[in-house]
């Protein structure tokens, strides 16, 4: 029996000065601990000397030692670890990051509401002249003496076009001329140029020139000279036009030029309107007989749609029929204006006077004929006033 009863285990008891050195290492420890807690994070507490910050490391080291050998052996995490500083700098970053955006996103609102009040002060600049420009124009032209936009277009070094006379010549195969339209003018043609130069263009060709584009006949020398109101201009003392007659004064002043084209508009209006009052019979003849003719009639099914269809399709067709009358009718007016600049063409090669070269002496002998002419009408007239002078006297006597 006392070979069965097992033996008691035999626990061995920590000794009194182990539990006494635990306790104190745990104590001081936490005594550690709360000095850190408690001053470390306050940014006031008093720098401590060197040798208190030796011994205070060595005790943290003491006791972090000693928690880590009496830990549970398959624990890796100490029981007491000392806060760093690395969770306080990671705010600190993030305030900065957000201080700097803030104050960029405050910068770029500036910016633009800089730029807005730039852009209201220029529209408004611009707006105070442009009124004190319309003010000055409205004033000076009930003769306050103001500068305009007239009297300060021209820019520094240059001139406006001026006025100048011209010179007329004749091209022929023995002598020919230049011409600044067409390089070389035609035979037999008359060529004009500013007074005092030898830069010629054709005289059918300039005044085609001026009918079709006038924007192309002054650059032709430069804008230098002021060709359409010097050689074009009834105003002008060298117009060319003082020597077509009242046949090129119908043509040039009339119709070409009355109402900028509208008179020879109406004149074509109204010859087709008497054209078709003259034709009417014949029209309404022609219209009745297709209107009852039987070919007519078998199409009903094409244009009875168009003729039982809405008002709006009616609109339509009638806009399409007036563009293609007015198209037709603008066909005709062009080719008709074509004609009567051909015929001033003409007119003007007529009698504009050659004034160099070859041509001119003829020119000057029909100029003296015609003097010599007047001379012989005044000096008949002369004699016929002396002799009913000479035949009062006799009467008198008598």
């Amino acid at each position: 029996p006392l070979a069965l009863r097992p033996k008691p285990t035999q626990t061995k008891s920590p000794t009194m000065a182990t539990i006494t050195h635990r306790h104190l290492l745990a104590a001081l420890a936490i005594a550690v601990v709360a000095a850190r807690t408690s001053h470390g994070a306050s940014r006031g507490w008093a720098r401590s000397s060197p040798n208190s910050y030796l011994q205070r490391r060595n005790i943290n080291s003491l006791a972090i030692g000693d928690t880590r050998h009496h830990a549970h052996p398959t624990s890796s995490t100490p029981l007491f670890s000392l806060r760093g500083g690395s969770s306080t700098h990671q705010n600190e970053d993030e305030d900065d990051e957000a201080t700097a955006d803030e104050n960029e996103e405050r910068r770029r609102q500036k910016q633009e509401e800089y730029a807005k009040l730039v852009k209201y002060r220029t529209e408004q600049q611009m707006l105070y002249q442009l009124r004190s420009t319309y003010l000055t124009e409205m004033l000076a032209s009930r003769g306050v003496p103001l500068p305009t936009i007239m009297s300060v277009s021209t820019a520094d070094g240059e001139k406006p076009p001026e006025r100048v006379d011209w010179d007329c010549a004749l091209s022929t195969d023995d002598d020919p001329k230049s011409c600044l339209y067409s390089f070389d003018a035609e035979p037999d043609t008359k060529v004009v140029a500013p007074l005092g130069t030898d830069q010629w263009i054709s005289l059918s060709a300039l005044n085609r020139l001026r009918r079709t584009d006038p924007t192309k006949v002054e650059p032709m020398w430069h804008s230098q000279y002021s060709i359409l109101r010097s050689w074009f201009s009834d105003e002008s003392e060298f117009s060319m036009l003082q020597h077509v007659g009242v046949k090129g004064f119908f043509i040039s002043s009339v119709l070409l030029d009355g109402g900028n084209g509208m008179v020879l508009r109406s004149l074509l209006i109204l010859s087709v309107l008497s054209a078709l009052i003259l034709l009417m019979p014949l029209i309404e003849l022609i219209v009745g007989r297709i209107i009852v003719s039987a070919p007519f009639w078998a199409q009903w099914m094409t244009w009875g749609r168009i003729v039982r269809a809405g008002f709006p399709l009616k609109l339509l067709i009638g806009q399409l029929v007036w563009k293609g009358v007015a198209s037709c009718f603008t066909k005709v007016e062009n080719e008709v204006r074509e004609y009567i600049v051909d015929l001033e063409c003409e007119i003007l090669e007529d009698s504009v006077p050659v004034t160099v070269g070859v041509g001119m002496e003829s020119e000057e002998e029909e100029s003296d004929e015609i003097m010599e002419d007047l001379d012989e009408e005044e000096m008949e007239m002369d004699s016929e006033d002396d002799l009913d002078e000479y035949d009062e006297y006799d009467e008198d006597e008598y």
